[in-house]
């Protein structure tokens, strides 16, 4: 099909901070615009928390009273509100072709063709995760995905998860970018710090970090930029505490995105050792911005680090202190190259793909 004309479900979209709203705030707009070029458009349901951020002038914002949560009274809410707008476009003469969402329960009550984008499935695939929310999630996303006109997902590691858990073989991959930033020169100052990047929560693994600096006492402090989830702050300051390190740990909370470059810039290095990536936007950030990395080998991470990233099993705390001292003394030939690497990661490219995806989903 050519350019459609696409219905965004963004009911979830005020959701904080993080690597999900970093991909619709930075792809929208521009599949909007790329979208229009070509005679389609794009309209954003919106729920009752609005979307914050700008979708720019190529978007047409429809407003909604859908709760963001819980799931199913949101599901419910979200399938009235979808057929709404469909119907209401209609009658105006300005069909929808096609419906796009990237979270769950999808409704089952759309009445048009939907795509359908899947970050990453730690619903399923985390060990952590409780064995009745896998259980549940299992029929929920394997569901939705296979009755989806075209599934989309942003590595090829978690296109091979949605193959293996899924049996969904041939999920587009559209990437992410990680040019929405002007990186600094690097400077870090005297006694710089390690630094965590993103929500505080059991996936991320900061314990592994923090234990590391147990281990090492030469390693750097370690400083953690990023809202916590409920519990997570007082879990990992206890411990901290009882592994002797907690003058070494500190929690700096969120940060304003205009602060990002001067995190990256002044930090001894960056350190992420999650369980579970879907793609790892942070990996882009500190690579564009030069500064060293370590990474756990787990997930997408890899994939998107490249081969010059120091990595360490997520459980093995050891080897956490031996990658970050690898990523401290890395050559500038090896921060150089993945500089390179990071650079071919576009928002731009990802929106093309995208738009290629859905005209390609009729």
């Amino acid at each position: 099909m050519s350019a459609p004309r696409v219905l965004v479900s963004g009911v979830v979209l005020g959701q904080p901070a993080g690597g999900v709203r970093r991909h619709n705030q930075e792809l929208l707009p521009r599949v909007a615009r790329l979208l229009a070029a070509e005679g389609g458009s794009l309209a954003v349901l919106e729920g009752r928390e609005r979307v914050p951020f700008d979708l720019g002038p190529d978007i047409e914002r429809l407003p909604s009273d859908v709760p963001a949560g819980p799931p199913i009274a949101r599901a419910a809410a979200e399938g009235w509100a979808l057929r709404a707008a469909i119907e209401a476009a209609r009658r105006a003469g300005r069909p929808f072709d096609l419906v796009h969402t990237a979270h769950f329960p999808v409704p089952r009550s759309i009445p048009l063709r939907f795509t359908l984008t899947i970050h990453d499935l730690r619903a399923l695939a985390l060990s952590g995760a409780p064995l009745a929310r896998r259980l549940v999630a299992a029929p929920v996303i394997g569901g939705a995905a296979r009755r989806a006109a075209r599934v989309l997902t942003v590595s090829e590691w978690t296109a091979g998860e949605i193959a293996r858990c899924l049996r969904v073989p041939d999920a587009v991959v559209i990437g992410n970018g990680g040019d929405h930033f002007a990186p600094l020169p690097r400077a870090p100052r005297p006694g710089a710090a390690l630094v965590a990047l993103g929500h505080l929560e059991p996936r991320k693994n900061l314990e592994v970090v923090i234990a590391a600096l147990a281990r090492d006492p030469a390693l750097p402090d370690l400083e953690l930029h990023g809202a916590a989830k409920p519990g997570e702050a007082e879990r990992l300051s206890a411990l901290a505490r009882k592994l002797g390190v907690a003058a070494r740990v500190r929690f700096r909370g969120p940060f304003a995105e205009a602060d990002l470059p001067r995190i990256l810039c002044t930090c001894a290095a960056v350190v992420l050792p999650s369980r579970l990536e879907g793609f790892g936007i942070g990996v882009l950030e500190a690579q564009r911005a030069r500064a060293p990395l370590a990474i756990a080998d787990a997930g997408a991470l890899p994939e998107i680090a490249g081969p010059d990233a120091p990595r360490f099993p997520p459980d093995d705390a050891l080897a956490c202190a031996a990658a970050l001292q690898r990523a401290l003394a890395l050559e500038p030939a090896a921060i150089e190259r993945s500089a390179a690497r990071a650079a071919c990661f576009t928002w731009e490219r990802a929106a093309q793909r995208w738009c290629a995806a859905w005209r390609g989903s009729g």
